[in-house]
């Protein structure tokens, strides 16, 4: 851990990575001509940089030892009683319950070993800063180098993706468009592509609204430092707007921009109408014009009526290429043309500032840098008869035609609610790509964060537990796993190469290594391209000639390929760097796009092209499954790749979530889903290769494994039940062993919750909830999961999801109105069945056990027990049920009473009342 000095100030002539007596990632590759080692063996005298102290980007702090060794040694001891006590338990029967002791330990076994799933990766915990300081100075700082300080940041690609723009208002896709724009990135190294999945022109003309208002939005936020830029945000902020603003016209800006946004926001929501009028007014004109020269052809004959299909017609009088209104032949959601508009052309290479009153900026833009980054819409081809691969089809698609149209060395995905909140956001995740061992890393994940979500976080939409402690826990080890959204990707990483520098690594033949890591480097693209056919790698792997069979037959996406390599290389501004490439290297313009670049971008994007090559198998998204983010990652952590977690001071990204207990269980479902198909296909990690560090494959082991703890769950849920009704209990007594072994379990688990709050930062409510919950999620959505992933495996039934949808309520006067609404889904059955039996159960316990002449009052107290525990997790979930004034649908009472009322008879049925017996008694008369 890095330590400070005298002054309070971060000592960076320490090394950055010190873990473990383990220090930095090796020797550098320095260019001879200063002086250096090649990497080639060679032993030449630093030059004159080398001997000046290191500065990284990056600071990885450990956990404090007071926390994480109690913590470890928690882990033991709760293994150490789990082993114990499930030792005791099978050893000790039940003999007046067999069938009750028997499905309790069995799912206690269960509970145990997936408990070990998710603990074990926690083990090595780390947490992690930058220092954007350091990467200004490194990077667009005046040097020998780079003399005038121009940006010798690598290009940045953002994706953004949408499919329907009914559940993903444009609105909030142009916000989100808006935030990537202003972001503090260098101008001309940014570029934006928005991913059109549905070809619909209600998203077309409002990304031309965007690009339209962006020209008077992103200079206001460069000129007063707006926080956040997304403008629907900022102008909702609740704190006050003029804090820390010392620019006098600030207040009139301010007051402009608002206005402006304000008539922005009743365009954007008035396009769907603009489009149908319109569409309306042409397609009339186009019937007088059919009947008029059929008129003409038919002369004195009858006329008959002209069908003409009704079109969506564009501004400029044309058909839309894509997807109608009301769908036509080649112009529906699964059959359309391919469209890329380029809605912001590439900015100059040098600043323009803007004037007092310019065209189209009203406000005082002097000494402002007005230009704006590149912004493509894309809406890739779709054709009857092809697999469109859903969301990882369409990022694949944008993958191929930004390395033709900007090919910048880093990609950026973002789903359209989840907008850019801080900034700085691109800059402190370069910093992880940029600096010493930056190049073996394939992403850098940040944590979702969501707005709009109740204060009480009824059902865990936040997932705090989830990114705060696991994915912190994972950085720790190989890296965290790729969660979809906020992920900023090296693009070589999703061509399917492997990390660099392998075999230093143990991870056997580098079959991607560029030989640029083993020689001198040179800025030239023709040099790049030569170092494809030399050095230390799998030849068969690098040979050209098996490129068109991995990527396509584009060569301007083959030529891409090592320009990106080369371009998203660390600085080599010191011998500690490995894989540098030399400083000033990115200073020169890039070219501008012309129309056979547009072209071969379009060709790119179409249906076809992906036959017949390794796009979605190896290269790129994964497809095959609905949550190809996950086995996109796993893929990358399988080669060899780290990855690495980044969570700012200042939340990096914020988006929505459902907080509809119906909608979050769907979402839920999907993710459960996925993880099904993952467990049954070629991406267990059960069959991860030896690249893969051990703890890692534990976790993702864990990841298809967890929805399948549903079974076991439901059943446990039940056993409080059937042991009231039974009048008997998981052991024989409630004996001094068992009540020590069950206080061990849960106070152990209760301080490692308490820890694990400790070093990740989270609060008790937050952990509750999650803990309510998995309960929740596991005795439902995990189920069906369970269910459907069979149902694809054995029978090839085929899993379809609704998306998610971004919009909001329509009281607009609660903005939680979403939270009240109850939808009845098949879904809530199991939880709900649980309630009601357990209820009635306690009911027939405390008759039972009142009414007897000896009462057991130890089964009872057992019994209750561990219904009061199915209960309060599943307290949200009874809460929700109620809505707002406690107006729950009656399918939802009549279906859990007869459950209910079916698992009371069937019991009656298995174990019949003695005719001896008294009312709830086992006492016999003589």
């Amino acid at each position: 851990m890095m330590s400070r000095s005298q002054t309070g100030d971060w000592d960076h002539n320490r090394w950055l990575f010190e873990t473990k007596g383990t220090y930095g990632y090796g020797n550098a590759i320095w260019p001879k001509e200063n002086g250096g080692d090649d990497g080639n063996g060679g032993d030449g005298q630093p030059s004159e940089l080398s001997s000046k102290p290191w500065r990284p980007l990056t600071r990885k702090l450990k956990i404090p030892a007071a926390i994480l060794s109690p913590y470890r040694l928690l882990i033991a001891i709760r293994m150490i009683a789990l082993v114990l006590f499930l030792m005791w338990r099978v050893k000790h029967k039940n003999k007046d319950a067999m069938w009750l002791w028997g499905m309790s330990v069995v799912c206690e076994l269960w509970f145990a070993f997936s408990w070990l799933l998710d603990q074990l990766p926690k083990l090595c915990p780390v947490n992690r800063a930058t220092d954007l300081a350091v990467l200004k100075e490194k990077f667009e700082t005046p040097t020998p180098n780079n003399p005038t300080g121009k940006s010798d940041l690598p290009g940045l690609d953002i994706f953004v993706s949408t499919a329907d723009p009914e559940k993903e208002p444009p609105l909030v896709t142009a916000n989100t468009i808006l935030s990537i724009l202003a972001a503090d990135y260098p101008v001309e190294k940014l570029s934006c592509y928005v991913s059109d999945d549905g070809g619909a022109l209600l998203t077309f003309e409002a990304m031309a609204e965007a690009a339209s208002f962006a020209n008077l939005w992103v200079p206001f936020c460069r000129k007063h430092d707006i926080e956040p830029r997304n403008p629907e945000s900022y102008f909702n902020l609740k704190k006050d707007p003029y804090k820390n603003k010392v620019k006098s016209d600030f207040v009139k800006d301010r007051r402009r921009v608002k206005r402006e946004y304000d008539e922005f926001k009743v365009r954007i929501n008035g396009l769907p109408d603009s489009i149908r009028r319109r569409s309306d007014a042409y397609h009339a004109r186009e019937e007088i014009k059919a009947m008029k020269r059929q008129r003409e052809m038919a002369g004195d004959d009858p006329i008959e009526q002209v069908k003409i299909p009704k079109a969506t017609w564009m501004a400029d009088g044309t058909h839309w290429p894509g997807t109608w209104i009301n769908p036509g032949s080649e112009h529906s959601r699964g059959d359309h043309a391919g469209v890329i508009q380029v809605m912001l052309k590439p900015p100059s290479d040098e600043p323009l500032y803007g004037n007092n009153g310019d065209e189209g900026r009203p406000l005082d833009f002097t000494d402002v840098d007005i230009r704006l980054p590149l912004l493509v819409y894309v809406s890739r081809e779709k054709r009857p008869g092809y697999d469109h691969n859903k969301k990882a089809g369409a990022m694949n698609a944008l993958v191929r035609a930004s390395a033709i149209m900007s090919n910048g060395p880093f990609i950026l995905n973002l789903d359209c609610d989840h907008y850019v909140y801080n900034s700085q956001a691109f800059r402190e995740g370069m910093c992880f790509m940029m600096d010493r061992g930056g190049d073996r890393l394939c992403y850098v994940q940040f944590p979702q964060r969501f707005e709009g979500i109740d204060p009480s976080d009824r059902y865990a939409n936040n997932n705090t537990v989830f990114f705060d402690v696991n994915m912190r826990a994972l950085d720790g080890l190989q890296g965290p796993v790729y969660v979809g959204t906020g992920c900023l990707f090296r693009r070589i990483a999703l061509y399917g190469f492997d990390p660099p520098r392998a075999k230093e690594h143990g991870a056997g033949c580098c079959s991607c290594c560029f030989p640029g890591r083993r020689k001198n480097v040179s800025a030239v693209a023709s040099e790049e391209t030569r170092a494809l056919r030399m050095g230390d790698f799998d030849e068969e792997e690098m040979n050209l000639s098996t490129f068109p069979k991995k990527f396509g037959n584009s060569s301007f996406l083959i030529d891409s390929i090592p320009i990106a390599e080369f371009q998203g290389r660390p600085l080599a501004d010191h011998p500690a760097v490995k894989n540098g490439r030399p400083p000033g290297a990115l200073t020169i313009p890039r070219d501008l796009l012309d129309a056979s670049t547009v072209a071969e971008a379009i060709s790119v994007i179409s249906c076809w092209y992906e036959d017949k090559t390794e796009w979605g198998h190896r290269v790129g998204w994964i497809y095959g499954s609905v949550t190809e983010d996950v086995v996109t990652g796993y893929r990358m952590h399988n080669r060899g790749w780290k990855s690495v977690y980044c969570v700012t001071k200042r939340d990096a990204f914020r988006g929505t979530a459902p907080i509809n207990l119906t909608d979050r269980l769907h979402q839920v479902l999907r993710w459960a889903t996925g993880s099904v198909e993952i467990f049954f296909s070629r991406n267990n990690a059960l069959l991860a290769s030896p690249r893969m560090k051990f703890l890692q494959r534990i976790a993702y082991l864990n990841v298809g494994i967890y929805p399948f703890t549903s079974i076991f769950l439901i059943v446990y849920c039940f056993l409080p039940a059937l042991s009231l009704f039974s009048g008997q209990f998981i052991v024989q007594t409630l004996n001094v062993a068992f009540l020590t072994y069950l206080l061990t379990i849960t106070v152990t688990l209760s301080a490692l919750a308490v820890l694990e709050i400790k070093w990740s930062g989270i609060n008790l409510e937050e952990w509750w909830r999650n803990e309510q919950f998995w309960l929740i999620g596991g005795t439902s959505a995990h189920l069906a999961a369970v269910i459907q992933g069979l149902l694809k495996v054995i029978a090839g039934i085929e899993i379809s999801f609704t998306l998610t949808s971004k919009s909001g309520g329509d009281d607009v006067d609660d903005e939680f109105a979403d939270l009240y609404i109850v939808k009845w889904s098949s879904l809530m059955i199991p939880p709900i069945t649980i309630m009601m039996v357990n209820l009635i159960a306690i009911a027939v316990g405390f008759s039972r056990t009142i009414y007897s002449v000896i009462p057991q009052w130890s089964k009872l107290l057992g019994g209750v027990f561990f219904s009061f525990w199915v209960l309060a997790h599943l307290y949200p979930f009874a809460k929700g049920l109620m809505g707002r004034r406690g107006r729950t649908p009656t399918i939802v009472f009549v279906w859990s009473g007869l459950i209910a009322i079916t698992i009371s008879l069937l019991w009656v049925a298995i174990n019949p009342p003695s005719a001896n017996s008294q009312i709830g008694g086992s006492f016999t008369f003589p």
